[in-house]
């Protein structure tokens, strides 16, 4: 009897790898968990030459083959990306399903979707991944059953179809995103009546997004030891210690070797990200490939076109500094603090006041305090301040309104010019 939920995983290595394989291999039983397969074997396999026809060489497929008839798992897991004819090759030879890295991240992705732009994207992203693997199951097309596609089930009866449908199929989840953009971009310009700032949450998977916005705003986000535990955005409105109102928002976690098209398909809810007035980076410093992890963030953010080191828009976080021995505790903590960050504990509650203030002083270096008397009557003049900056405080009188209004040094010059001359 085979067994629906178990999977080998192997991890190509070869003199161009620049991780730990060790922690390489670890992440990738990690992604196969996380869709709660049972991992009956994994380790990693030294890669000398590219084998045209399987990718990894003949001996080492004979050993899979054999291993999979021993164990009766029913998915290998290969962390690379395959070509259509490595994958196809490998299941002929090994007689079980074969799914590369992005295949696992996108079942992952199938499984973690709630909302329905999330289904979209997912679907879009798995269309344009199975366009050239028709031969394929088309367990991408049975939406309700999320995540594990490969075990089979109503999807398979979709193998016949053509690139024709996939490109119409495609064209269509493209319109409807469109319509999410469209959606999106209506909110934000509904939130510009009373703008408040958007600081956006990133960082790799698992570095403690989700636990750090529920910490900060008391929501009841999924936050558990599980790569891409967050894949819908959510957000929450924050205030600052000066009284400030900003917008957090948590974002789908990043991982090494994020194919461009699955960045491009999950564009529209990234665009926090891009319309964030300060990014903060997450990172938990705790890993032993904490710096790998920072840079795939930053290599990732300039796929999107933001400078992820730049330190005026971008703020870097050390997470579970609480896991850190006492002495490495406070020279991570300094580290972060010279280069304008912070360094916290999400669970533990460590330096989130001043990461708060940190985050006040970062959106208000470019701000200043202003008082303008207006008459009662100047209707526009107010509308104004509220979409363009942030009123702090407002008194109305019988023939004037006084407001305290924070405002960037560009705006006020805009406003005085327009409405005090």
């Amino acid at each position: 009897m085979v067994n629906r939920n178990t999977a080998i995983v192997i991890c190509p290595i070869d003199k161009d790898t620049f991780r730990d394989p060790d922690y390489k291999l670890a992440e990738a039983v990690g992604l196969a968990e996380a869709i709660n397969l049972n991992v009956v074997s994994s380790r990693f396999v030294k890669v000398g030459r590219i084998s045209p026809a399987t990718f990894i060489s003949a001996g080492v497929v004979e050993q899979l083959a054999a291993e999979a008839a021993e164990t009766q798992a029913e998915v290998l897991i290969v962390d690379t990306q395959l070509s259509p004819v490595h994958q196809r090759n490998l299941e002929r030879a090994c007689k079980i399903k074969v799914i590369d890295r992005v295949g696992l991240i996108l079942e992952i992705f199938g499984a973690r979707a709630r909302t329905r732009e999330g289904k979209l994207q997912v679907e879009l992203a798995q269309l344009t991944y199975q366009r050239s693997r028709l031969v394929r199951a088309w367990t991408h097309l049975e939406r309700q059953r999320g995540g594990g596609g490969f075990t089979g089930g109503p999807g398979e009866t979709q193998k016949e179809l053509d690139r024709r449908r996939i490109d119409d199929t495609v064209t269509r989840l493209k319109r409807q995103l469109a319509e999410v953009t469209r959606t999106r971009a209506l909110h934000r310009k509904s939130r510009a009546v009373k703008p408040y700032p958007i600081v956006a949450l990133v960082g790799y998977t698992n570095a403690g997004k989700s636990t750090l916005f529920n910490r900060l705003t008391g929501a009841a986000v999924m936050a558990q030891d599980l790569l891409f535990a967050t894949l819908d955005p959510t957000m929450r409105q924050l205030k600052l210690p000066s009284g400030r109102q900003v917008i957090l928002s948590d974002t789908v976690g990043f991982i090494d070797d994020l194919p461009t098209h699955l960045i491009a398909a999950f564009r529209a809810t990234l665009e926090e990200v891009l319309e964030a007035d300060l990014i903060l980076h997450v990172q938990d410093v705790t890993h032993e490939e904490a710096d790998v992890q920072a840079e795939a963030v930053v290599d990732v953010l300039g796929d999107l076109d933001i400078d992820g080191e730049d330190n005026v828009r971008v703020m870097n976080v050390a997470n579970k500094i609480d896991l850190l021995p006492s002495g490495e505790r406070g020279k991570v903590t300094r580290e972060f603090a010279d280069n304008a960050g912070a360094a916290i504990s999400a669970v533990g509650g460590q330096g989130i006041a001043q990461l708060l203030k940190q985050i006040d002083t970062r959106l208000s270096e470019r701000d200043t305090f202003h008082e303008y008397t207006l008459p009662i009557e100047n209707g526009e003049a107010l509308a104004w301040l509220y979409r363009n900056g942030e009123v702090i405080a407002r008194r109305d009188n019988k023939k004037t309104i006084k407001v305290r209004v924070l405002l960037a040094e560009d705006k006020v010059g805009m406003f005085e010019k327009k409405f005090l001359n």
